[in-house]
C-alpha cells in the first residue's frame, strides 16, 4: 500500500466543564445499544478466547509503572453491587500491579465498532502518580494505529482531564497526528462522585462529553474511521512520580456502553 506522507501535526484545545452547563444534553433517541457491561458479573480472562474482556492489551504491551496482571480472586478486579473496582497495589517486592480491560483479544475477537457513541460511568482514584483512562483503538492497519482517549486523567493535576486523538505511525512513511483537549473541572470533582465520560464519532466529528454535555470536538481523521475496540484501565506514572501514590488505590466503574446510530 502506498503511503502519502503528511507532516506530523499537534493541536491543543481547552474547555471549562462549568461553561458547558448551558449546552443541550446529548440525546440518544436515534441510537441503539450495541454493547452493555453493567458489571453484575465480570467475564474476563488473561488472553481469551471466548470471554467478554481480556486483562491485557491485545498487542501484549504494558505501559506506565504498574504491570497489568492476569485476573485472580479479588485482584485486580472486584465486582460488587453492579460496580467494578480496579485496584492498583504495591506488593511486598516493591512493584506496583494493576488492572486493564480490553473488549477485543489478540486474534481480533470481541467487541469493536465503527462510529457511534461510547460511554463509561466511573469514579476516579485520587492521588499523585495515578493515570486512569477510558479509550478506544484500531491497530490492525499495517501503517498506523488510531487511538481516541475519551478520558485520561493524571492524578498530579486534580482539576483537569484530557481527551486526545492520536494517530501513531508504524513506519517512517506514515504520519503522526495528535489533538489534545484539556478539560478544566472543579478540583476533586472526579473523585467525589460518579460521572459519565463519552465520545460520539461520525464521518465528520469526534465529540467528547462530560455527563452528556459536549466539552470539545476534533475533526474525524481518515485513520479514525476503522472499527475500534474499548479499553479501560488504572495505570500509573506516565512520567509523574509515584512515590506518594496511595497504596492501594481504587478506580470504580459503574458501566461501559456503546450505541450506534439507527439506519434511517
Amino acid at each position: 500500500m502506498a503511503i502519502v506522507v503528511i507532516p506530523s501535526a499537534w493541536f491543543f484545545g481547552s474547555s471549562v466543564i462549568g461553561h458547558s452547563a448551558g449546552k443541550a444534553t446529548l440525546s440518544l433517541d436515534n441510537f441503539e445499544l450495541t454493547f452493555e457491561e453493567n458489571f453484575d458479573v465480570l467475564d474476563v480472562s488473561a488472553w481469551g478466547p471466548n470471554t467478554k474482556w481480556i486483562s491485557h492489551t491485545p498487542w501484549s504491551g504494558d505501559f506506565g509503572d504498574a504491570a497489568f496482571v492476569d485476573p485472580r480472586p479479588a485482584f485486580p478486579f472486584v465486582v460488587k453491587d453492579g460496580v467494578l473496582r480496579i485496584e492498583a497495589r504495591k506488593g511486598s517486592d516493591g512493584y506496583w500491579r494493576s488492572g486493564l480491560l480490553s473488549s477485543a483479544d489478540s486474534s481480533g475477537h470481541g467487541f469493536m465498532q465503527q462510529f457511534g457513541y461510547f460511554e463509561m460511568r466511573a469514579k476516579l482514584p485520587k492521588g499523585p502518580g495515578l493515570w486512569p483512562a477510558f479509550w478506544l483503538i484500531a491497530n490492525k492497519d499495517p501503517d498506523t494505529s488510531s487511538e481516541i482517549d475519551v478520558i485520561e486523567h493524571y492524578g498530579a493535576a486534580p482539576a483537569m482531564y484530557e481527551s486526545v486523538v492520536h494517530i501513531w505511525p508504524k513506519n517512517k512513511a506514515a504520519r503522526k497526528y495528535e489533538h489534545i483537549l484539556q478539560h478544566q473541572v472543579p478540583e476533586g470533582a472526579l473523585y467525589e462522585d460518579f460521572h459519565t465520560y463519552g465520545m460520539k464519532m461520525d464521518e465528520d466529528w469526534i465529540i467528547f462529553y462530560f455527563d452528556r454535555k459536549e466539552v470539545g470536538r476534533s475533526p474525524t481523521q481518515p485513520e479514525n474511521k476503522r472499527p475500534m475496540f474499548i479499553l479501560l484501565n488504572l495505570a500509573m506514572g506516565s512520567g509523574w512520580p509515584i512515590e506518594n501514590t496511595p497504596n492501594p488505590s481504587f478506580m470504580y466503574v459503574d458501566y461501559v456502553r456503546a450505541w450506534k446510530e439507527k439506519i434511517q
